[in-house]
């Protein structure tokens, strides 16, 4: 059984809407759906972020790296055998593949190299200036005026 009741989150937070479809589409998933191709996600520090592919028999022009409403996209097309080779024993899979991320807010893909067979996706977050942190001033109210008595005489 995998339901989660957000209902508390909910109450405590304000736009986090979408966080219930994300919940939604990772319990739909299995773990055998993650299996291929293998890969690492890093925080390099604070703010860096690194996807790492293994994708052996895989060249460049195999691959596509797409960012769109805050879904990355990694799709690797499986390189034709020009050979037609009769396999004895085939351990290096080299199917076709398709893996999503979903990015959360402020998450930008700053750039993705190919090396040694391994495809490696930079992720930074960048926060707006106008969302991190500021100081808001508290004003003390004016001092009341105390009131003028007349003299009665």
């Amino acid at each position: 059984m995998r339901t989660f009741d957000l209902s508390p989150l909910f109450r405590a937070s304000v736009g986090f809407d979408n966080l219930a479809r994300v919940f939604d589409a990772a319990t739909r998933l299995d773990d055998t759906h993650f299996a291929y191709p293998p890969y690492n996600i890093v925080k390099a520090d604070e703010d860096n972020y690194r996807i790492t592919f293994a994708v052996a028999g895989f060249g460049e022009n195999d691959l596509d790296v797409q960012v769109e409403n805050n879904t990355l996209t990694v799709r690797g097309k499986a390189p034709q055998d020009p050979d037609k080779a009769a396999y004895l024993y085939r351990g290096i899979a080299g199917r076709s593949f398709e893996r999503k991320f979903e990015l959360a807010n402020h998450i930008q893909v700053s750039g993705a190299r190919f090396e040694n067979g391994l495809l490696h996706i930079e992720l930074k977050r960048v926060v707006p200036e106008a969302l991190k942190p500021r100081r808001v001033t508290i004003a003390s109210a004016a001092p009341a005026e105390a009131p003028v008595l007349a003299n009665v005489a």
